[in-house]
């Protein structure tokens, strides 16, 4: 199926799509999954055994201090284990499988509290170091997790064993339960694999949107080399000159912003500077023709390399509700004919 899509809403639907994706299937774990890709510490706001965000910054900075890290705890509510039948240790096994990093991972979910590493402490500390924080319970869980937080630091420093405990080998146990044979069952090469996946993934989308957009520079500059006879005659407009330089200078930064660029997000820098510097050379050509600098307003939706749209038309995408879209006037005319405009199209 063809889409169209002009440079912007491609961009627009490569950024978003990975949102929309998890909003459809989004639960208590996948949600703390996500969190804590980017965060050491996370907090459901329903969950019943909870600290707040004093205490949850308190913790973050206590895995800092410790050299506790790579540490992630999660705190969500007895119903987060629903999603993985009602277990506790497959709820954090979820969450460990979503992150896809090693390290030791922590969850207290509503009243259990469940422990367990990947690749990282040996075999059973983590549960060990979990049942024996939990002697602090009485005092909350801000203290039980400060504790565990202690106890995986110095369990770091000393080669990943619990000080003063003899090497358990396979063992595992109480607070952990046999969560960390299960974590320890995660092939570290399917991690690894799903990184590699998303990395080809997010290159492919990267290369799809600098294609198009390399598409707009070489028309913005042939627009730019057309122009540059009449800007230079003696008589030519000042204000029109200065249009004329402010192209070219958004033309560079485009083409120097594709360059750097290494992640779609890189390119809304590409996409602002060719907007403004096909506005530019729009303002340049009405002021030497002797006519006031046009309205600024958004390209046109069928294909940028038309310039700033004059008007907004109704369109209908194929099996859509009509809308109203930013057009330039040739496609204005086409639209109101009742025909179809030619556009820009991309293989979705």
């Amino acid at each position: 199926m063809r889409l169209i899509l002009p440079l912007a809403a491609l961009m627009l639907c490569l950024l978003c799509a990975p949102a929309m994706a998890q909003t459809l299937t989004a639960s208590p774990l996948t949600d703390a999954a996500e969190a804590l890709r980017n965060d050491t510490v996370y907090v459901d706001p329903s969950a019943e055994q909870t600290i707040d965000e004093d205490e949850a910054n308190a913790l973050r900075e206590r895995i800092r201090e410790q050299g506790a890290g790579p540490l992630r705890i999660a705190i969500l509510p007895a119903s987060a284990a629903d999603a993985a039948g009602g277990n506790p240790n497959e709820a954090l096994e979820e969450i460990a499988n979503g992150v896809r990093e090693r390290g030791t991972y922590a969850a207290i979910i509503g009243s259990a509290f469940r422990a367990g590493s990947i690749g990282d402490l040996q075999p059973g500390a983590a549960a060990e170091l979990a049942t024996s924080s939990l002697s602090k319970k009485d005092q909350g869980p801000a203290v039980v997790l400060t504790e565990f937080v202690d106890g995986v630091g110095e369990a770091r420093a000393n080669g990943g064993r619990v000080p003063g405990s003899r090497d358990r080998g396979r063992g595992g146990g109480g607070g952990g339960s046999g969560f960390l044979l299960l974590l320890l069952a995660v092939p570290i090469a399917l991690l690894g694999l799903g990184r590699l996946r998303r990395r080809r993934e997010q290159k492919a989308q990267l290369e799809e949107v600098k294609a198009f957009a390399r598409e707009d520079l070489v028309a913005l500059g042939e627009d730019i080399r057309a122009l540059d006879l009449d800007v230079e005659m003696p008589s030519a407009d000042p204000q029109a000159k200065a249009d004329y330089h402010r192209a070219v200078e958004c033309y560079t930064a485009a083409d120097d912003a594709w360059d750097r660029a290494r992640h779609v997000e890189d390119m809304e820098g590409v996409a602002s500077s060719l907007e403004e510097g096909r506005f530019a050379m729009t303002a340049a050509k009405a002021r030497l023709n002797g006519e006031a600098a046009p309205e600024r307003r958004p390209p046109c939706f069928f294909d940028p390399r038309h310039g700033p749209s004059t008007t907004d038309a109704d369109w209908a995408p194929p099996g859509g509700a009509p809308r109203p879209v930013p057009v330039c006037a040739a496609d204005a005319a086409v639209i109101e004919d009742g025909l179809e405009p030619q556009s820009r199209q991309v293989m979705m």
